[in-house]
């Protein structure tokens, strides 16, 4: 039996490796990346208020930016996320120049001071407002994970038992808005799934968001120094569910 486990371990990592190789090298993932990284990366003080607004946001723009960048628009009636925006202004002035190793004043040959202009940034703030990517409709966004999986999952029960025992934090089933399938809420620690789905898109969201919970928490990441993207964190997230629909036939 343990022969025949290992065996089947064995199997499961080289098809997984082999599919991960094909994602990272294929025209598909380019795209993704294309796209990817037109997405502003927001700020620790923003990421907060975007999690206090609408805890299920995977991908935020603004109103603009959903129509040059990605060709959509926001639906009507939608209710924007809050987040403060840097607008620095510039001041120019001139003053009087100095020689850097005497430090005395440089002098022009009429005696009078000789000046530079400089170039001074004042901090400044204001409020803004950005749309989650379910806030909008549109030109369809490339996606690298599979479509919904239906159909149900021998051992499911036990399967979701045993996420929730190596899971960092709990999870709960619950009506989700918009288009994200489930979601790890880094402020209130818990993970939660939409509720009515299929147990093979159950299991694989569970699977994808204990991930985000054990690789991405926000406390967690700060306290070891670590900085990771969106970008980042969706393609560790993806790897352990890259093949979800083989792997189901080889839960024992």
């Amino acid at each position: 039996m343990a022969e025949k486990r290992e065996d089947q371990m064995k199997e499961i990592t080289e098809r997984l490796e082999r599919g991960v190789k094909e994602l990272f090298t294929s025209d598909q993932y380019t795209e993704y990346l294309n796209t990817m990284s037109k997405f502003h990366n927001y700020s620790f003080n923003n990421t907060i208020l975007i999690a206090m607004q609408k805890p299920e946001a995977t991908l935020v723009a603004g109103y603009q930016a959903w129509q040059k960048k990605f060709g959509r628009y926001v639906k009507k009636g939608q209710r924007g996320i809050k987040i403060i925006a840097p607008t620095p202004i510039k001041l120019r002035e001139e003053v009087e120049k100095y020689d850097p190793e005497t430090h005395e004043l440089i002098l022009r040959p009429d005696g009078q001071p000789e000046t530079e202009e400089v170039v001074s940034v004042i901090p400044r703030f204001r409020v803004t407002t950005v749309f989650d990517v379910s806030q909008t409709d549109g030109k369809p966004l490339p996606e690298i994970e599979a479509k919904e999986l239906l159909g149900s999952v021998e051992n499911f029960e036990i399967f979701m038992k045993a996420l929730e025992m190596v899971s960092p934090v709990p999870s709960r089933f619950a009506p989700i808005d918009g288009e994200a399938k489930g979601f790890y809420n880094s402020e209130t620690k818990e993970i939660v799934i939409r509720e009515g789905m299929s147990e093979s898109q159950t299991m694989k969201t569970a699977v994808h968001e204990v991930t985000h919970a054990m690789l991405h928490d926000r406390d967690l990441m700060e306290e070891q120094g670590e900085k990771k993207n969106r970008l980042t964190r969706e393609v560790e997230a993806l790897y352990p569910c890259f093949y979800n629909v083989d792997l189901l036939n080889y839960f024992p």
